[in-house]
């Protein structure tokens, strides 16, 4: 039904209900002729006649009243329908699927739930934590948390904010291997890398300085998909690696348990967006989980760019 058959319904409605095309468009606000212009318009599209028109009054046709009973019927299901919608976006409520960086899941998003269904105690909450692909459309996902440029046509991203990275390593890789003091030195260590889960593509190492860039590729010894994995060679040892600055990766910093090394050459941001389908109507239930969700990662990159300004 088209909008404009809507509002014809409406407007017959009201004629029906008021006995008067005059009344009608006081209540509606419309120019009288209109009104009955838009009567006409609807009798002329459904092929019958809805009203008899006499000088005095106006009544029913047969086919007039069965109309008028399904179309009441239809525009109090559709009130009932918009007044949901309203309090939905005042009070998103209901189901919604989220898949996460299973170290995002573990060490950000779960810790701060109870804040969320404080705030939506009426939302249900199917968090997956993984770092594979997820097909959203396939798998009924609602939306997707991911670091990283990604290129995805069908998915609309909205971003999250950057998180800064540092060079590092192991206290007991250090005392093994010394601590490199530059990019050449490089060449005598080895890496912790990260790889893709969708394509197994192993990222480079990034280094930047006074604008010019420098990407570092090693033959690696250990290369990992999963963050807290990747974490946990590190911290046994392994070699140096580039984890994104949050939280965790502070603490540890700050504890001793990892060491920064070539901190004259900055490794490029980690950028965090949020993901939903293209096709898909930003709902209320999203747009509430996706404002939490930016506020709950400010506390993470406040931590990375409070210990390392730069």
């Amino acid at each position: 039904m088209s909008v404009d058959r809507y509002k014809a319904m409406e407007v017959f409605n009201r004629v029906v209900e008021l006995g008067s095309f005059t009344a009608a468009a006081t209540a509606l606000h419309m120019p009288k002729a209109r009104v009955t212009t838009t009567v006409q318009e609807l009798e002329a599209h459904l092929g019958v006649r809805l009203l008899n028109r006499t000088t005095r009054r106006l009544s029913l046709t047969d086919d007039g009243a069965l109309y008028h009973q399904r179309a009441l019927a239809m525009l109090q299901d559709m009130g009932e329908l918009e007044g949901a919608l309203r309090r939905s976006v005042a009070t998103p409520a209901g189901r919604l699927r989220v898949d996460v960086p299973a170290a995002v899941g573990r060490h950000v998003v779960s810790p701060a739930l109870p804040e969320f269904f404080k705030r939506y105690p009426d939302m249900v909450l199917e968090l997956g934590s993984s770092d594979r692909p997820v097909d959203l459309v396939a798998e009924g996902v609602d939306c997707v948390i991911r670091g990283g440029l990604l290129h995805d046509e069908t998915l609309v991203a909205r971003p999250l904010g950057r998180l800064k990275v540092v060079t590092c390593a192991a206290p007991s890789y250090l005392a093994q291997y010394g601590t490199p003091k530059t990019l050449e030195d490089l060449e005598q260590h080895r890496f912790v890398n990260f790889h893709s889960a969708k394509t197994g593509k192993i990222f480079p190492f990034e280094f930047s300085k006074n604008g010019e860039l420098r990407q570092i590729n090693r033959p690696h010894w250990v290369t990992c998909n999963d963050a807290d994995s990747h974490m946990g060679a590190v911290l046994a040892g392994l070699g140096l690696a580039q984890p994104p600055l949050t939280r965790r990766t502070c603490a540890l910093l700050e504890s001793g348990a990892l060491v920064r090394v070539l901190p004259d050459w900055q490794p490029e941001d980690l950028p965090m967006v949020v993901m939903y389908p293209r096709n898909r109507h930003l709902t209320a239930k999203v747009r509430a989980f996706a404002d939490w969700v930016a506020e709950v990662f400010k506390a993470e990159f406040a931590a990375g760019a409070k210990l390392y300004p730069q």
